[in-house]
């Protein structure tokens, strides 16, 4: 068995699980860099059994499963991965599995990315060592607004905090409640009102056919020009081209972002060039603890699969398709 993990960025994986575990003669190659062309991923891939990815780092579209003839197992971690194509790999026969998650390092990071911005962390430290001393002024958050785009599990931690620090939260989602919005310490408001209201307004949705595209140009066209912009969910759910442009016109305060579109982030890319922009290379969920849960996961999961038992399938019904590819 050949096993494949992508996107090894900081060089841990084989640090962070015991893939002796793994069915005797397993053969496990690490990849620290990230591959965006197909031909070439689909060349070094085509050998391997077991493909492991670290969520959305690497996108598994049905072009790319069907130049991979010897894979039999795709692993995600976490419950689920919005750049696979799962009727796919169903359709060709490849079991795809999850793992389970741990810790609150998306809610850290958002809190992070608020407070960076708004106290000019990142900006003061770089000006402090090149002997500049105090240069900016910051913005406190007792009575500011917060919005949430999103009241779910992690928006609903940011919602706690941010009632810590005397903020008033406001949120708004298509399904979200007065009664859940309340149960959160929040205020429901509508999609106008968030974005017209909040002097922070952050991100928490899900990435899918709804939401892709939901904060576009007459939203952002909404915001205080004193506003800050938090995305730790997905590029896509933003359109990106019209938050450029708030932000490069200067139309809202500034942006803290730890996803976008392509990822990793091109180094000629214009949000690069923006000074009023805090930018973390999908950092939500890169935490120790996270990361010992995602790949003690996966380990579980490739020694479930060998053995004929597969657990935690995102596509089960592939286990009675006559194209599955069983373990050998």
């Amino acid at each position: 068995m050949k096993v494949a993990v992508l996107d090894d960025y900081q060089g841990v994986a084989s640090q962070m699980a015991d893939w002796s575990q793994l069915p005797a003669g397993a053969q496990v190659e690490y990849f620290r860099d990230h591959l965006a062309d197909e031909d070439a991923l689909a060349e070094r891939l085509k050998d391997f059994d077991v493909v492991t990815c670290m969520r959305e780092r690497t996108a598994f579209p049905r072009s790319l499963l069907a130049r991979l003839p010897q894979l039999r197992l795709l692993v995600t971690t976490g419950r689920r991965n919005a750049s696979f194509d799962i009727t796919a790999a169903t359709e060709l026969g490849i079991v795809v599995a999850g793992t389970g998650g741990a810790g609150e390092g998306p809610t850290e990071l958002t809190w992070g990315l608020i407070i960076g911005l708004l106290r000019h962390i990142g900006e003061e430290d770089q000006r402090t060592r090149q002997g500049n001393w105090g240069t900016t002024i910051g913005v406190g958050l007792k009575g500011k607004n917060l919005g949430l785009l999103g009241l779910g599990h992690i928006g609903s931690l940011v919602a706690r905090v941010g009632n810590a620090f005397d903020m008033n939260v406001i949120a708004w989602s298509q399904n979200l409640t007065a009664q859940r919005a309340a149960e959160c310490q929040a205020t429901l408001v509508d999609k106008d009102t968030l974005f017209r209201d909040s002097d922070v307004l952050s991100v928490h949705l899900q990435l899918s056919d709804r939401s892709r595209g939901i904060v576009g140009a007459r939203e952002l066209a909404l915001m205080k020009p004193t506003a800050y912009f938090i995305n730790i969910s997905r590029g896509p759910i933003v359109d990106e081209a019209a938050l450029i442009d708030v932000l490069q016109r200067g139309a809202i305060a500034g942006a803290g972002l730890d996803t976008v579109n392509v990822e990793p982030l091109p180094k000629d890319h214009p949000l690069q060039k923006l000074p009023n922009t805090v930018l973390t290379p999908h950092l939500g969920y890169v935490t120790e603890e996270s990361y010992r849960v995602f790949y003690a996961g996966v380990v579980e999961d490739i020694r479930a699969f060998a053995s004929g038992e597969p657990v935690r399938v995102v596509n089960p019904e592939v286990l009675e398709s006559p194209q599955l590819k069983g373990p050998q």
